[in-house]
């Protein structure tokens, strides 16, 4: 810690030397008092890696290999919260407390989408507990305190400052809102809380960076809060459900459809028969809100989401052709999507190829069986160094509409293209490995 050298007006160096000790001292006496209070609730967690686990990872990943790591009690009952990645696919592991003593833990649910497990113990005597604190009001630079067991040094406690809040893209988690922080984080922290000085867990660290120092990642305490109920309650997690695909809202996208970047997520599918189409979201809409909160990433959107139950109705706020408007839509049980195979290669299009530089074909014979209830245009070649290429599309895409207007078959597509000026900006919605999404396509000049 730095020693700083105070200076008070009307005092002289070495009495504003001893006052600034003095306030050093007191802090230093309260992370003492709280890493004190706190250490008691962390527990070591171990299992046996001889037996292959889901949980591992490949080498270079961003957290570190699993087999042991930390926990929190959360309550007197003996319910501990860690990483997913720590327990793997174990159904016991070995739990040491504070005093050394050693127990069996049962790992009563995980989550691997949020990286979140709770393990049980049945303990003899009482256990310490730390409560989950309200994530929502940490702010970046304030003081926070990491606890685990890095190396296999048990309670080992760090001091550091919330380095960033929302942290998303990380490729950890399939949903991440993680809080950063440089309070030092290593093998065997991963499951381990973050403190504020209130002694409340903000967050359960969960990765580090490994080629740079200073940057770790901790799971919000909301997240592990709503995760944890469910794991605690029914053993597993249910997630709220739209049935809608969705993208990004750059700057190309927003200026077509006359709105400002970032204002909202775009919907790029809706899937028939889900909440979405029954509520009557369309593919073009721009979600801006979720009762009442504003979503500025798909990220946003589908935490928000997630965290929803089943059946709960929510409000989505969405602006459709630059008009706003709400829905309510009643929520359904998130299921896993279906992707679609790539198609061979045919001919077609002449007239579309010379604007956009893409050979398409109707969706006949085989084309018709991969893409089995689909309708559009399928791409069957892309052209190099043409606007198709530069837009990102690919031989297997199936263009479904132009300017939000749907298209069948080729001759519908060319004479949609017929309409279009060289050199004028046209929004495509197609569909790749079962995922829709827009994509901004200049014709060709000439």
């Amino acid at each position: 810690m730095l020693l700083f050298l105070l200076y008070v007006p009307g005092q002289g160096v070495a009495s504003a030397s001893l006052a600034g000790l003095e306030v050093l001292e007191a802090a230093s006496a309260s992370l003492i008092e709280l890493a004190e209070r706190v250490n008691p609730a962390i527990v070591n967690i171990s299992r046996d890696t001889s037996l292959k686990s889901s949980g591992q990872r490949p080498s270079g990943s961003r957290r570190p290999a699993p087999g042991t790591g930390s926990g929190a009690i959360i309550d007197d009952e003996g319910y501990i919260v860690t990483n997913n990645h720590v327990v793997g696919d174990a159904k016991t592991v070995n739990v040491r407390l504070w005093d050394k003593t050693s127990l069996v833990g049962t790992v009563v649910g995980r989550d691997p989408d949020s990286d979140l497990a709770v393990v049980k113990v049945e303990p003899k005597t009482p256990l310490t507990s730390m409560p989950l604190g309200d994530s929502s009001k940490v702010r970046v630079g304030q003081f926070v305190l990491a606890v685990g067991n890095p190396f296999g040094l048990d309670h080992t406690v760090t001091l550091g400052v919330v380095s960033g809040l929302g942290r998303q893209n990380m490729n950890i988690t399939k949903y991440e809102q993680f809080i950063q922080t440089d309070a030092s984080i290593n093998p065997g922290n991963s499951g381990g809380p973050l403190f504020n000085l209130k002694g409340e867990i903000i967050g359960i660290n969960t990765a580090i960076i490994q080629a740079a120092q200073g940057i770790g990642f901790s799971i919000p305490s909301n997240m592990v809060q709503q995760i944890t109920t469910q794991l605690i309650t029914h053993g597993t997690v249910t997630r709220g459900w739209l049935g809608i695909g969705i993208q990004q809202l750059n700057t190309e996208l927003a200026k077509k459809l006359g709105v400002e970047e970032g204002q909202g997520v775009l919907v790029s599918d809706v899937f028939e028969g889900d909440p979405g189409f029954e509520a009557g979201l369309e593919p073009g809409d721009i979600i801006t809100s979720v009762d009442g909160d504003n979503v500025l990433t798909p990220n946003d959107l589908s935490i928000k989401i997630a965290g929803m139950v089943p059946s709960q109705t929510v409000r989505i706020a969405i602006i459709r052709d630059s008009k706003s408007q709400t829905l309510d839509i009643v929520l359904g049980k998130r299921e896993e999507g279906a992707t679609t195979a790539s198609i061979p290669d045919r001919h077609s299009g002449k007239s579309v190829r010379e604007k956009l530089g893409v050979q398409i074909h109707d969706l006949t014979g085989e084309l018709a069986e991969r893409f089995k209830d689909q309708t559009g245009v399928a791409v069957m070649e892309v052209d190099k160094d043409s606007p198709a290429e530069s837009a990102g599309l690919r031989k297997g895409d199936l263009i479904k509409e132009i300017d939000k207007q749907a298209v069948t078959s080729s001759k519908e597509l060319a004479t949609a293209m017929n309409d279009i000026a060289p050199g004028t900006d046209v929004l495509l919605r197609v569909l790749r490995d079962g995922r829709a999404f827009f994509v901004i396509l200049r014709t060709a000049e000439g």
